[in-house]
């Protein structure tokens, strides 16, 4: 029986980085995978949608931005076998890489499936059947989520897929795709078929993006109708029907009845943890609505096993993740956790990018929080004019009494790059008045982060002075 000084379950963005740190903090580590190292952020997630968004993002700017550049190109056209080719390469590449970490490390990576049977003990079954039982002082569980399945008359057709299908097939998308979600997952697939020339909706059962900041909603949501996305508010599908060679759903938005026909349907309405054949022997821990209940220090009921990432809900993110097994990895070395928990960037890949770290203004307030909020639209900055950037803005959330920066909220070109400065700014409980002392050069869209810092206090030099 081999026995570890810890053993994970799932090689993704949790799982492998857990590994990789607790081997270098010299403990002896076995991850087991039943699928492709890297999760489903790798290899049906995060990689593979930014690879589609950013080759779809190409072929509009040189349908629609290359003329006002000065610049002509005829008959472009998109091959999307030869898009989603260039997708798997990126993919295999990273993989690989991963690969390469984990037999690097000395982590010993095992391919099947693991079931926790008690504490301190985890059976692996191999891809042909065959159990071996392995012991470990602590056990780690990542095994991630799976895409939700909402259930509608008409869910189970041909065609009703979820992300995992869609990014898995070139060809389930001809011209008409009916997005059902209000997500991240749903705006970024919305986008990518709409640049490739789509007729694409969205039906939504609230509002689009509703766990957003009000602002990022609204201007959004004009983005998306600028790109020609119809977006239906208050929805309720009925049914979905074959019509043909595609598909026709019947829903209700806002008190009025709608028929609309489309190739696909993408089901994007979230996700759920896989739990699937994680336990064995009768043996269990305590869940709450599917997710793995664990404490501050992500240990369950059960001393010696823990959890992280999307198996125990809250935000589902691959960085989330990592950073939670680092803690854990680091504690049960002995060591004291290096990273900070509390504030995490969440991020959005279309055009405009969207990343938002800490409190939102509405958040501040329900917390009973006075706040002076900062606010600088992009329409002023240079470097988004020079690229023909689309509409959006950068809008900080301070302490009224401290001045200390609770959270950040951007709608703007590489606004998943310049958050991080955002969330150090937050992590280092960073005031105004010392976020103003950085000088950020110029022409760069990190630039406008000292207008937003300076026109909390009405010092902003490229915003109209506020009317009196």
């Amino acid at each position: 029986m081999d026995s570890y000084d810890l053993i994970i379950i799932g090689a993704g963005p949790g799982g492998y980085v857990g590994a990789v740190r607790a081997a270098q903090l010299g403990l002896k580590v076995c991850v087991i995978e039943r699928r492709d190292v890297g999760g489903t952020c790798l290899n049906r997630g995060c990689i593979p949608t930014k690879s589609l968004l950013y080759t779809s993002e190409l072929f509009a700017k040189a349908n629609h931005d290359f003329e006002l550049l000065g610049l002509h190109a005829e008959n472009v056209s998109c091959d999307p076998v030869k898009m989603y080719d260039r997708k798997d390469q990126v993919v295999g590449r990273l993989r690989s890489g991963v690969e390469q970490l984990l037999k690097a490390n000395g982590v010993v990576r095992l391919f099947g499936c693991g079931s926790v049977a008690g504490p301190g003990s985890v059976k692996f079954t191999s891809p042909d059947g065959e159990e071996t039982m392995l012991t470990a002082k602590n056990i780690l569980i990542a095994s991630g989520s799976k895409p939700s399945r909402t259930q509608f008359p008409g869910c189970e057709l041909p065609g009703v897929i979820t992300s995992d299908e869609l990014l898995a097939d070139s060809g389930v998308v001809k011209k008409k795709l009916l997005v059902f979600g209000a997500g991240v997952i749903a705006v970024e697939f919305a986008t990518v078929f709409a640049n490739l020339g789509c007729e694409v909706a969205m039906v939504v059962r609230s509002r689009l993006m509703r766990v957003w900041d009000d602002d990022i909603s609204k201007n959004f949501g004009t983005v998306l109708k600028k790109r020609g996305i119809k977006v239906y508010g208050k929805s309720v599908v009925k049914e979905v029907v074959r019509a043909g060679d595609g598909l026709l759903c019947r829903f209700a938005s806002d008190g009025k009845d709608f028929e609309m026909e489309a190739d696909s349907i993408l089901v994007a309405n979230g996700r759920e943890p896989d739990t699937e054949g994680l336990f064995c022997g009768g043996f269990t821990l305590p869940m709450k609505n599917g997710c793995i209940e664990v404490n501050d220090s992500f240990e369950t009921s059960v001393p010696g096993i823990y959890a992280i990432g999307d198996v125990i809900g809250g935000m589902q993110l691959a960085h989330l993740a990592s950073a939670q097994a680092i803690s854990v990895c680091e504690r049960l070395a002995g060591e004291a956790p290096s990273v900070c928990l509390e504030f995490i960037p969440n991020c959005i890949y279309t055009a405009p990018e969207i990343a938002s770290v800490g409190l939102t203004e509405a958040e501040a307030a329900e917390r009973g929080r006075k706040v002076i909020i900062g606010r600088y639209m992009m329409m002023g900055n240079g470097k988004t004019i020079i690229e023909n950037g689309e509409r959006g803005f950068i809008k900080l959330v301070f302490d009224a009494d401290t001045d200390v920066l609770l959270g950040a909220q951007l709608m703007c070109e590489r606004a998943t790059d310049m958050i991080a400065e955002l969330a150090t700014a937050c992590v280092s409980r960073l005031t105004a008045e010392q976020l103003t002392r950085v000088v950020r050069p110029h022409p760069t869209f990190c630039e406008a982060v000292t207008e937003a810092v300076e026109a909390a206090h009405g010092r902003s030099i490229h915003s109209a002075p506020a009317k009196k």
